[in-house]
């Protein structure tokens, strides 16, 4: 047992699966002394704190051990994140490194379309930053490691062009950059293998191109990867869309096979995947799936 924590899981363990009435008795842990999280000491009563507003307004989803198994979890697709993996999908860290503090709460803030993740504007803010801190009690790497460093933005090499940056989008998309190998193709067998060769890389066929595919995560299941045409995209809000599809794809998706692109592609062909993607979700029609 970590010392200055009365462990959730311990006290748990013995009186979670306790059904009083149909309903789950859990118990809110308690600190006795501070906690070094990601390289910085946290006071107990921070996490007290923080414990209490999560078993209020997060435990019914994510579980009281932060395992997503919480009694209103069942059913929901896709299911609520195990946050003891120290990771989240849309953070603005490399994917795979610690969430930064800035990412849960713009997660929690403005939640994840198309789940069960609502945004939740009405926890106070002293509240919420206590969540944030009491979250990394649940992971044992903030014993370890330190946040990532965020993905830097770059200035937008399309600005006032973005239909030049979607087309030329397009082409790294189906060939440099070979989205379609698991998001759906929107180009033609024949464009798509002209693409390649244009960009010097080999693309293998595979059945089915204009559907996604289910790939491998470290949340327990396949996830099926996003087709940019068909329902709202999770992280991306209105008000700041290229932004926010930027730190997708620049940082990658934690926990999932996709990668961290900065670095990888030119700023350039980083920023037209941004716009491609943009036209894609708002019109449907930046290419046929074939």
């Amino acid at each position: 047992m970590t010392p200055g924590f009365t462990s959730a899981a311990t006290r748990l363990g013995a009186m979670a699966l306790l059904g009083l009435a149909g309903c789950t008795y859990y118990e809110v842990p308690r600190f006795d002394s501070d906690q070094v999280l990601g390289g910085v000491t946290v006071p107990a009563a921070t996490l007290d704190r923080g414990a209490a507003a999560f078993m209020r307004s997060c435990r019914p989803c994510h579980g009281a051990l932060g395992d997503g198994r919480g009694p209103q979890a069942v059913g929901m697709d896709p299911p609520p994140r195990d946050l003891r993996l120290g990771i989240v999908s849309f953070a603005s860290v490399p994917a795979g490194s610690l969430w930064r503090d800035e990412d849960v709460v713009r997660i929690v803030r403005a939640g994840l379309a198309g789940t069960g993740m609502r945004a939740w504007k009405d926890i106070p803010d002293d509240d919420l930053s206590a969540i944030v801190q009491f979250l990394k009690t649940l992971s044992p790497r903030f014993r370890d490691e330190r946040p990532g460093e965020p993905i830097a933005s770059s200035p937008d090499p399309w600005a006032g062009r973005a239909a030049d940056g979607a087309a030329r989008g397009r082409v790294v998309y189906h060939g440099l950059a070979r989205c379609q190998s698991c998001h759906p193709a929107y180009a033609t067998p024949a464009e798509i293998q002209a693409f390649a060769r244009d960009a010097g890389v080999v693309i293998e066929p595979r059945p089915n191109p204009g559907l996604p595919l289910d790939i491998r995560s470290d949340f327990g299941r396949a996830l099926r990867s996003t087709d940019f045409r068909a329902g709202p995209l999770r992280a991306v809000r209105p008000a700041s869309r290229t932004e926010d599809l930027y730190r997708s794809i620049a940082a990658g998706l934690g926990g999932t096979a996709m990668p961290t692109w900065k670095g990888a592609l030119d700023e350039a062909d980083l920023w037209a995947l941004v716009h491609y993607v943009d036209a894609l979700s708002r019109t449907g029609d930046a290419g046929p799936a074939r």
